[in-house]
């Protein structure tokens, strides 16, 4: 969604509609961003001078100097906003962008003021404060996250649309609450108070919008591809909901399009919004490419001792090989011979026609499986039976991050929409792994694949591989 700039807020203006929770959560970033730099500076204080000496004096004072030089940056650079925290990439972004305008402002300086300074304490202690505030952080969200999912944290919505529309918004809004949006009332075009839309309350039409957001007390307005707002009629809400200071944003038609594929380009008056083509082919997927095999490699030496140990597990614990070997559907629609340890019993795959199974669009899942070995539930629980699927990324059958491998008979009964996950390499893991996993409908797993091809870039590749252990490590949804 993308931030009117009429309902846009001052990052440190007081507002009435600004939650208490959201001033309160800034301060702790702004609380994380000193430690970071007092321990940062500290840390290559040590290394460098080893304590304290004449001649070190001044470093010293650029020591304790630095946490509040360094948060000055990071405000400097608008990474105490309020949209931009607690979720997405831009708030990481913007202190990594703080510390690189820190680091060359410095060498800058130096170098025009003829300074001499040690060079040591600076490559030390700029990056250390750099990576320390961005792991403070991230353990921030984290924290916020927790409390978004017990139901705490959360900004009030007020959904303007039709009611297909405001119904799909608040069926993502509970299925992601770490993005802490909360619909509490909707206003449609026809809307008459005391229906409900999803479970939520119709409190109004679109006139009554001003209205609804001061008996609900909501602090956001999300309005949603709706014939009948149109450019005038926006322009007039944003005008009332800026005398509240309520945030205003605008949902475009076109859902799950990531940020980086879509610019704003003013034409006679108008906002157009642009929406480049996915980049499928070129330089970035050879840099994929490449990443992966280097990365897959790597890991295959790394995890040799635990891939030999799990193979010899394998075949003591039931008879028969201990890889299995299965055919999957690959990029362009090629099929591949992926490879897992057999977490099953031998004949598991004769067995499957005779299982009452849960059947859920076009996946089979079932809970507590009979065919399934005792090792072979704790490895799938952690994901370890998938780790052999490293040599098919080396081998460029798959990639580290895609969409789920789906089976023949799956891709056989695809739709023109749902064949667009075949767009790219299947992954070892993806936004379904780190989403839910097994825990998925098909429609949800399908949506998510769709949403990784759309918007694949190698940043949001390095973030689902950061989530992947931690959802590994839980084992939720694994069966």
């Amino acid at each position: 969604m993308t931030v009117v700039g009429s309902g846009h807020v001052a990052s440190w203006r007081v507002s009435p509609r600004t939650p208490a929770w959201v001033h309160a959560y800034r301060m702790k970033a702004v609380a994380a961003d000193l430690c970071g730099a007092g321990l940062g500076s500290a840390a290559a204080f040590w290394v460098r001078f080893g304590g304290f000496t004449p001649y070190a004096l001044p470093y010293l004072l650029v020591s304790l100097a630095l946490p509040v030089v360094w948060t000055c940056t990071v405000a400097l650079h608008r990474a105490y906003e309020p949209r931009m925290l607690g979720v997405g990439p831009e708030e990481f972004r913007r202190v990594l962008q703080s510390g690189l305008a820190l680091t060359a402002g410095t060498a800058i300086g130096s170098y025009a003021t003829k300074t001499d300074v040690a060079r040591g304490y600076v490559v030390l202690a700029l990056p250390l404060v750099t990576l320390l505030s961005l792991l403070l952080r991230h353990a921030l969200r984290r924290s916020l996250h927790r409390s978004r999912a017990a139901g705490g944290c959360m900004r009030k919505v007020v959904a303007v649309g039709h009611a297909a529309s405001v119904a799909e918004l608040v069926e993502l809004f509970r299925a992601e609450r770490h993005h802490g949006l909360d619909v509490v009332a909707a206003c449609l075009p026809d809307g008459a108070p005391g229906g409900r839309v999803a479970g939520v309350p119709v409190a109004g039409d679109l006139s009554d919008v001003p209205i609804v957001v001061e008996q609900v007390n909501a602090d956001t307005v999300a309005v949603l591809a709706c014939p009948e707002m149109d450019g005038q009629a926006l322009r007039r809400l944003a005008w009332r909901l800026e005398r509240t200071c309520t945030e205003l944003v605008v949902a475009p038609a076109l859902m799950d399009v990531a940020g980086p594929r879509t610019t704003i380009r003013p034409a006679a008056g108008l906002p157009l919004l642009h929406v480049e083509h996915p980049e499928l082919t070129g330089v970035r997927q050879l840099l994929k490419n490449v990443f992966d095999r280097l990365v897959a490699m790597a890991l295959l030496v790394l995890l040799a001792p635990l891939l030999a140990g799990l193979a010899v597990a394998v075949r003591l614990t039931s008879p028969g090989p201990a890889l299995f070997r299965q055919t999957r559907v690959g990029r362009g629609g090629r099929l591949f011979t992926i490879l897992k340890f057999r977490t099953m019993r031998r004949g598991s795959e004769r067995q499957k026609v005779t299982l009452v199974s849960d059947r859920d669009g076009l996946l089979f899942k079932i809970r507590n499986d009979p065919r399934v070995t005792p090792l072979g539930t704790r490895m799938r629980r952690h994901s370890l039976d998938e780790l052999p699927q490293l040599i098919n990324v080396v081998l460029g059958h798959m990639s580290l991050v895609g969409p789920r491998p789906p089976l023949p008979e799956e891709v056989a009964r695809y739709g023109d929409d749902v064949r667009r996950r075949l767009l790219v390499r299947p992954g070892l893991t993806g936004l379904w792994q780190v989403s839910g996993r097994s825990d998925l409908s098909w429609e949800e797993s399908v949506r998510l694949d769709l949403r990784y091809v759309e918007n694949w870039s190698l940043t949001l590749d390095l973030q689902i591989l950061w989530k992947t252990w931690s959802a590994v490590a839980r084992g939720q949804g694994a069966y």
